[in-house]
C-alpha cells in the first residue's frame, strides 16, 4: 500500500515516512506521527502497511525511537572541554569558535607533523548514504590526507573465512528460502535479538509453522531459540568447530559425504578427511572426544550429524557471534566445509555457511553518495596489501582492535604515524573496540580530538571539542538494509534539527568554508539522493520513480524465486567459477599454507586458544565469558534510553551451578574481573546459559569510578584487543572470575 510521505491531519499531526539509520540488522519501514515538531508516536509495518507482501516489523528498539531523538540529555550545542579527558566536564561554545578551533588544530598538526599525524576514527553508528563519516573523510583528503584503520569488528573472521573458502563475501541466501529447507540448524545465531534482516524472523517462524525441523546450537537458550519452541544443543563457547569436525568425522565414517559435489566443486578436502580421521596428528575426532571438549553427549553429535546429512535440502546458518572468538574463522570454515560435505551450496533449502548471509540486492551498496576522494596518505600503492596474510597486509592503516596500541606506540611500535589529533565521527571507540581501560588511556593522551556526537557518550568524553549531530529523524537520506534485503528504504526529515545540530554533511561544509576550501558544497541534500539513486546500478534498476520511492519510503524487491548464493557456480562451474585461485571452494587453502603460522591452519580446524578452558590462566579465572548484542540497544546506541532499560535490565547471565557456590541470587550486586579490568553488574540467575560460562550484552557505557571500577557494566572492560589468525576481533574469548559486591 503506498504512503504519502508526509500526512497532515486535522489536529496538525503530521505522519511522515522514514526509517532509522542504527547499525542494528534491520532496515524498519517507520511512520513517524509529528506534532509541533515533535514525534509523539511510532508505528512500525504491520499487514496494513505491507499488504500481501513480506513484513518488516521494528522491533522495541524502533519503537523507542521518539524517546531517543527527544531525549533531555541530547548534546545540543558545541561544546569546549574544561575538565581533565575522560570525566565529561565541558561548556557551551559557539559554532564559530568550534569550527575555527578544529580548523586550526588541523592546519596546525599538518605544519608540524604531517597529514599522517591526523588519525580518522569512523564507525558504524550512523548507516545512512549521504550523511555519516564519509563527508568528514573527503574533507580531510582535500586538506592532505589522514591515517585510519581497517577491518571490521563484527565480522573480519567470517569475512576472512569465506574469502579464503569462496573468495568472495556474498553467501547468503534470500530469507523466504527457509521455507524450501527440511532442517535448519541455527548454530551461534539469535536473529531474534540482534535483528540480522528486518524480515528474518518473519520467514523463520513461517518455515516453523509449514513444518520446517529448527534446531539451535549455542551456549545460551537464547530469544531466537525460545521464539520458536525449537530443540537447544548447549554447548561451551569457542568449542563449536570441535563439534563440527566430529560431525564431519562421523558422515565420513558413514559414507554419508557427497562425494561427487566434492570431488567437482572442492579442493583439499582429502586432507582435511586425513584430519578428521586422526590420520594427520594420531588423534581421530570422533564424537567422543568432541564431547569432552564442547560438553555437548556424543550420542547427540552422531545423531545431529547423520540427521543433517541424510536430510535434503538441509540449511545450516552459522553467524558471526562464534566467529567473534580466538579461531573464529574457523568456525565459519568449518560450517562451510559442512555444507559442501552435504551437497548444499548452491541449491535451494540449502545454505552456504560463512556466518555474513548477505544478498546482491539492497545489502551495502556502495556510498556516500558525495563522491569520494583518494586519500594522500595513502597515494602511491596500495593501503591494504590484497593478502591473507596479516602480517603482510597493513601497509597504511590499523586494524581495527589496535587503535590504541597505535595512539599510544606510534611509529616505534611499527605503526604508520605518530598520531597527535583524532576525529571521530559516528563511534563510541572507547565503548566498543575491546579492552576500555587501554582505548581510555590512549585517547588520554592524544594532543587534540574532536568528535561528532548525539550524546555524552565513553568516548566523546575525551574530545577537546565536540560538534553536536542531528538524528537520522532531522534529516533526509537514503538507506540500506543488510544482510537479507532485498529492500531499500527512504528517511524523509520528520522534525527541524535540535538546538543548534548539524548533520556530518553540514559540519564538513560549514568548516570547509572555515578551511578556506571554496569548492566542497557541490549541492544540495536531496540533488545528492537523487544523483545517487541515478548513479548506483543497484537503486536505478529497482527505484524507476525517485519521488514515489521517496513518498513511499520503501521500495521491495520482487523475486520471481529466493537468491541462492553460488547458483550460477554450482550450475556451471567451468564458465563461473569461484573467485579462489584454483577456480573452486578451498577446503585446502594454499594462501592459508604459505602464511605458516600454528593460527591460521590450510584446512579448518579445531584448535585450542588464549582463555579458553584449557589455558593455565583457567584456574585463576575459571568463568568464561560471551558478549553477544542487546536486546534494547543497537551496539552502544540506545543504551541511555531509560524506557529500553525497562526492557530488559543490565544483567549478567549466571548458572546456578556457579552462582550457588558463591552464594549469588538474582539481582545481588557482583563484581566481575580479570586482569584488564572490573565491572559492576547485578546478576540473573538461569538454567538459559551453560554452567562455566556468563553471558554480559556488549554495548552499555563503560562508566568508570575513582578506583576504577567499571560502574557502566560493560562487557568490553573485560575483553582483549587482540585479534585472531584471520583479523577477527575476539571479543567472545575471555575468561573472568565474579563475586558479590
Amino acid at each position: 500500500m503506498a504512503m504519502q510521505e508526509t500526512i497532515e491531519s486535522d489536529d496538525g499531526v503530521k505522519i511522515i515516512r522514514a526509517t532509522s539509520a542504527f547499525d542494528c540488522g534491520g532496515r524498519c519501514p517507520l511512520r513517524l506521527h509529528v506534532k509541533d515538531n515533535v514525534i509523539i508516536k511510532v508505528e512500525g509495518e504491520g499487514n496494513e502497511t505491507a499488504g500481501d507482501d513480506y513484513q518488516l516489523r521494528a522491533c522495541v528498539r524502533c519503537r523507542a525511537y521518539k524517546h531517543w531523538v527527544h531525549h533531555k540529555d541530547r548534546i545540543l550545542y558545541p561544546m569546549k572541554r574544561v575538565g581533565p579527558k575522560g570525566k565529561g566536564e565541558f561548556e557551551r561554545i559557539s559554532w564559530d569558535e568550534a569550527l575555527d578551533t578544529v580548523a586550526e588544530k588541523i592546519k596546525e598538526t599538518k605544519d608540524k607533523y604531517g597529514s599522517q599525524a591526523i588519525f580518522f576514527l569512523a564507525g558504524g553508528g550512523y548507516h545512512g548514504n549521504l550523511h555519516g563519516a564519509g563527508q568528514i573523510g573527503k574533507l580531510l583528503a582535500m586538506m592532505g590526507g589522514f591515517t585510519t584503520d581497517y577491518g571490521n569488528i563484527s565480522s573480519e573472521g567470517a569475512v576472512w573465512a569465506v574469502m579464503s573458502t569462496y573468495g568472495d563475501v556474498m553467501v547468503g541466501h534470500s530469507r523466504e528460502d527457509f521455507l524450501n529447507s527440511k532442517l535448519i540448524l541455527l548454530w551461534g545465531w539469535d536473529p531474534a535479538r540482534m535483528i540480522s534482516g528486518t524480515n528474518t524472523m518473519y520467514h523463520l517462524i513461517q518455515a516453523k509453522e509449514a513444518g520446517v525441523k529448527i534446531i539451535s546450537i549455542g551456549p545460551r537458550y537464547d530469544d531466537t531459540t525460545s521464539t520458536l519452541e525449537c530443540e537447544w544443543i548447549p554447548v561451551r563457547p569457542g568449542t563449536d568447530t570441535a563439534m563440527m569436525v566430529a560431525m564431519a568425522n562421523v558422515i565420513v565414517k558413514n559414507n554419508l559425504q557427497d562425494q561427487a559435489f566434492l570431488d567437482k566443486y572442492t579442493l583439499g578436502f582429502d586432507k582435511f578427511k586425513d584430519y578428521i580421521l586422526g590420520d594427520e596428528d594420531g588423534i581421530e575426532k570422533t564424537p567422543e572426544w568432541a564431547s569432552e571438549i564442547t560438553g555437548v553427549p556424543a550420542e547427540r553429535i552422531e545423531a545431529l550429524a547423520k540427521e543433517y546429512a541424510t536430510t535434503d535440502p538441509a540449511c545450516l546458518m552459522d553467524c558471526q557471534g562464534p566467529a567473534r572468538s580466538a579461531m573464529g574463522e574457523q568456525y565459519n570454515r568449518c560450517a562451510i566445509t559442512l555444507t559442501a560435505m552435504t551437497g548444499n551450496i548452491g541449491k535451494h533449502g540449502g545454505s552456504a555457511a560463512g556466518g555474513l548471509m548477505g544478498i546482491p540486492v539492497g545489502h551495502m551498496f556502495r556510498s556516500p553518495g558525495i563522491p569520494g576522494m583518494k586519500n594522500p596518505v595513502e597515494a602511491g600503492g596500495k593501503s591494504i596489501r590484497g593478502t591473507l596474510d596479516l602480517r603482510d597486509r597493513v601497509i597504511k592503516r590499523v586494524h581495527k582492535v589496535k587503535i590504541s596500541d597505535c595512539l599510544l606506540e606510534g611509529k616505534a611500535g611499527g605503526y604508520p604515524a605518530d598520531i597527535k589529533m583524532v576525529w571521530s565521527v559516528s563511534n563510541n571507540y572507547v565503548n566498543q573496540y575491546g579492552n576500555a581501560n587501554k582505548a581510555s588511556k590512549a585517547l588520554k593522551q592524544v594532543d587534540f580530538m574532536v568528535s561528532n556526537e548525539i550524546f555524552m557518550t565513553p568516548t566523546a568524553k575525551h574530545a577537546d571539542i565536540i560538534l553536536p549531530v542531528t538524528t537520522p529523524a532531522e534529516k533526509s537520506d537514503i538507506t540500506r538494509p543488510w544482510p537479507s534485503g532485498p529492500y531499500f528504504t527512504y528517511i524523509n526529515q520528520a522534525i527541524t534539527p535540535q538546538g543548534e545540530c548539524k548533520s556530518d554533511l553540514e559540519i564538513a561544509y560549514a568548516l570547509a568554508d572555515h578551511l578556506g576550501i571554496n569548492d566542497f558544497k557541490q549541492a544540495e541534500n536531496e540533488e545528492w539522493l537523487r544523483l545517487f539513486v541515478e548513479n548506483n546500478e543497484q537503486l536505478k534498476e529497482h527505484v524507476k520513480d525517485f519521488d514515489k520511492y521517496k513518498e513511499d519510503g520503501v521500495v521491495r524487491v520482487k523475486l520471481d524465486k529466493p537468491i541462492v548464493a553460488f547458483q550460477k557456480e554450482i550450475a556451471d562451474p567451468e564458465n563461473n567459477p569461484f573467485k579462489t585461485p584454483s577456480g573452486k571452494i578451498e577446503i585446502f587453502s594454499q594462501r592459508a599454507a604459505d602464511i605458516d603460522l600454528p593460527n591460521v591452519p590450510p584446512i579448518p580446524k579445531y584448535l585450542s586458544t588464549v582463555e579458553d578452558r584449557f589455558d593455565p590462566l583457567y584456574e585463576k579465572y575459571p568463568l568464561q565469558v560471551l558478549t553477544p548484542h542487546g536486546r534494547n540497544r543497537v551496539h552502544s546506541t540506545l543504551t541511555n534510553v531509560e524506557e529500553l532499560q525497562e526492557v530488559d535490565p543490565h544483567r549478567v547471565w549466571i548458572n546456578p551451578i556457579d552462582a550457588d557456590p558463591r552464594g549469588i541470587k538474582s539481582e545481588d550486586d557482583l563484581f566481575i574481573w580479570n586482569d584488564r579490568g572490573k565491572i559492576a553488574i547485578k546478576a540473573w540467575v538461569t538454567e538459559r546459559i551453560v554452567p562455566g560460562v556468563l553471558c554480559i550484552f556488549q554495548g552499555t557505557w563503560y562508566d568508570p569510578d575513582d578506583e576504577g571500577i567499571d560502574r557502566g557494566g560493560c562487557a568490553n572492560t573485560l575483553t582483549t584487543d587482540a585479534y585472531s589468525g584471520g583479523g577477527g576481533a575476539i571479543l567472545n574469548t575471555l575468561l573472568v572470575e565474579v563475586a558479590k559486591a
